[in-house]
């Protein structure tokens, strides 16, 4: 995405080329097959590890930091190979996509008419706060020192990381889309109308209920 972002924005003209299907294949199967290798280690851990006391995990999943704390086996390697892989893939792919946007800050910055730099900053904005939110809670979870380590800490990133980012995702890429925006809107104002009509006829109800109660008191 950010290299279609840095494509889009600094070679407009030359987008359709560069992207072409055969570029995307190759990117999303690049990204695959990197997350596979890197899960790879953490299996080979897994399997040749011991684990000798409580089988209970501290967490709301499987994770890895949470499995490692269980096993009676050397944890030192594994813990060297996690912050090796975040620093060449987790902080080298963030520090990567910040440098294209660096470029693509730049070359909107050039931009004359601020029509067009509103235009160009809306087309990557909702990306660079996916990556944002993705990256950080990434590099917390797996890059914390263990003098820092809280369990309770990483089970509350690894809720945003696993859950909130998925969900927010389709929400924040989508809102940029007029017909979505649209439509978002007229369900809300259909909301708050109908919301309205229902206290408006409770409280004609409960006048009409007074009313009737203070005309049978006369009567009385």
């Amino acid at each position: 995405m950010a290299y279609d972002r840095f494509v889009a924005i600094c070679d407009p003209l030359r987008y359709v080329v560069t992207m072409k299907k055969q570029a995307c294949i190759l990117l999303a199967a690049a990204s695959w097959v990197t997350g596979f290798l890197d899960t790879m280690p953490h299996y080979l851990f897994v399997l040749q590890s011991s684990f000798c006391g409580s089988n209970e995990i501290n967490h709301f999943f499987c994770d890895l930091t949470a499995l490692i704390k269980l096993s009676c086996s050397d944890t030192y390697v594994i813990e060297t190979v996690t912050y090796v892989e975040g620093i060449f893939l987790g902080l080298g792919a963030f520090l990567l996509t910040l440098t294209s946007y660096v470029f693509i800050i730049v070359t909107i910055l050039k931009i004359h008419s601020s029509k067009g730099r509103h235009k160009a900053f809306s087309t990557c904005s909702s990306h660079l706060i996916v990556v944002i939110v993705f990256y950080m809670t990434t590099l917390c979870m797996y890059m914390r020192p263990p003098s820092v380590y809280s369990m309770e800490e990483n089970k509350l990133i690894n809720v945003v990381y696993v859950t909130i980012i998925p969900l927010i995702n389709p929400l924040i890429y989508s809102l940029r889309n007029k017909e979505l925006k649209g439509a978002l809107w007229k369900f809300t104002v259909r909301k708050i109308a109908f919301i309205s009509s229902k206290v408006n006829s409770g409280i004609s109800l409960e006048s009409k209920t007074n009313d009737n109660l203070i005309a049978r008191t006369k009567q009385v």
